[in-house]
């Protein structure tokens, strides 16, 4: 029994010496693998230290260079004001230049440009062979969108005129998805270029031409007269030189004007009460249909001439040469010169023009049915066709060949919806509205 007993300490002895044994080992690994990650959690942190010296040393010599940009930004803003003070008095000196002080300037001429050297030549080229005679009284802009070098040279290289430009450097943001961003420059460059003619240099009228357009001879005596027609009679909103039914077919009197419902542009004046009356809420894009807007024209009309004052070569541009042939090209630019001073124009004004209209065509000869264009041809002296509605109006124009287009229900060049356009011969043709004779007042209305 007693050896029975020692042998179970024994066991008990070696069974407590293998625990500890087993205790110390797993205590030693354990302490190695902790010694083992605050090595590694030590040279970590002495890593983290020297990359955060480094990064305190970028930081530093980061705002060092910040310093420095910001001292020389600050010199170059100074540098900047001082060029712009500079190019405002060379600008001022160039107006002096352009500008005869003796004379009231009828107009300022402004010829709108961006990046077509070859075209602008040719624009300025027309407009100086009729505007020396009487440059006092047009004195002559070229304004530039953007920076082509081309183009700025072409504009600088004549002391007959005053170069400015426009340098826009903010994003263009289109309103609709696949719009041409052109079309929003272009509405900011008028903008631009109105705002710096009748505020900063405090013209009372300008004339707006394109860099694609030719002149006619008598260009500036039509706007001197239609300077005094814009002075007169408020209702008309600006003259225009422009017919869009103005192809070599379709006119015939080169002292024939008219008043229309519709925005003719291309070549057109405006006058600075118009001006502060557009500018404020003036449009991202598309401003010339803008104008067309009744909202934006309130009932004002537009003087337009039948044979055109001005002619568009610009095959190649925004529009992407959009009825280039058909209606651009075939215009008719006027070649006599109309003695407008001598002219009395005042069956142009709001209370005569209605009536004088309204005689002409109650003079013109109905003519219905499907067959209206076969009849009109054969007619002698004016004619007049009824159409129904939009439709119906598209599909008479197509069979003469004439615009077909319409903004905010009115069709080109059209008055009180009546369209007028030569046949041929001297005829007229009338296109009239199914309301047009109630507002001109013909009885058989």
């Amino acid at each position: 029994m007693r050896k029975i007993g020692c042998d179970r300490r024994c066991l008990f002895l070696i069974a407590a010496a293998v625990a500890f044994f087993y205790i110390q080992m797993r205590l030693f690994a354990t302490q190695s693998e902790y010694s083992d990650r605050l090595a590694a959690a030590l040279e970590s942190e002495n890593r983290c230290t020297s990359q955060s010296r480094l990064l305190i040393d970028q930081i530093s010599i980061h705002q060092t260079k910040i310093v420095s940009l910001e001292e020389q930004n600050r010199r170059q803003t100074e540098e900047c004001r001082q060029l712009k003070a500079l190019l405002d008095d060379l600008e001022r000196k160039g107006v002096q230049r352009v500008v005869d002080k003796s004379q009231v300037p009828v107009a300022a001429v402004v010829i709108m440009a961006c990046n077509r050297a070859d075209y602008l030549e040719r624009t300025i080229e027309s407009i100086l062979k009729y505007q020396s005679s009487v440059a006092s009284k047009y004195p002559l802009f070229v304004s530039q969108d953007g920076s082509d070098p081309s183009v700025r040279s072409k504009a600088m290289s004549y002391d007959q005129l005053m170069y400015i430009q426009h340098l826009d450097s903010e994003p263009v943001q289109t309103e609709r998805p696949g719009e041409i961003i052109a079309y929003y420059k272009i509405a900011r460059h008028y903008k631009w270029a109105m705002d710096q003619l009748f505020y900063k240099h405090n013209f009372s009228r300008v004339i707006i031409l394109e860099d694609d357009m030719e002149i006619a001879p008598d260009f500036f005596y039509y706007f001197e007269a239609g300077a005094a027609l814009l002075d007169k009679d408020k209702s008309i909103m600006a003259v225009s030189s422009w017919n869009d039914n103005g192809q070599k077919q379709f006119v015939h009197d080169p002292h024939e004007l008219y008043r229309s419902d519709f925005f003719p542009g291309l070549g057109w004046m405006l006058t600075k009460s118009i001006w502060d009356e557009l500018s404020p809420k003036w449009p991202k894009a598309y401003w010339d249909d803008w104008l067309r807007l009744k909202d934006n024209h309130k009932g004002r009309q537009f003087i337009r001439p039948e044979v055109c004052r001005t002619y568009n070569f610009g095959e190649h541009g925004s529009s992407l040469g959009q009825f280039f042939q058909q209606y651009l090209q075939p215009i008719k630019l006027n070649n006599v010169k109309v003695d407008w001073k001598a002219k009395d124009l005042s069956y142009l004004t709001k209370d005569n023009y209605t009536k004088h209209f309204a005689d002409i065509v109650r003079k013109a000869k109905p003519v219905h049915g499907t067959d209206a264009v076969l009849k009109a041809y054969n007619i002698e002296g004016d004619v007049r066709i009824q159409y129904r509605d939009q439709p119906d109006f598209e599909w008479i124009a197509r069979q003469f060949g004439i615009f077909e287009e319409w903004k905010d229900g009115i069709p080109r060049t059209s008055f009180k919806g009546v369209v007028v356009f030569r046949y041929q011969t001297t005829r007229r043709i009338f296109l009239v509205g199914p309301d047009s004779l109630r507002q001109l007042g013909i009885e058989d209305a």
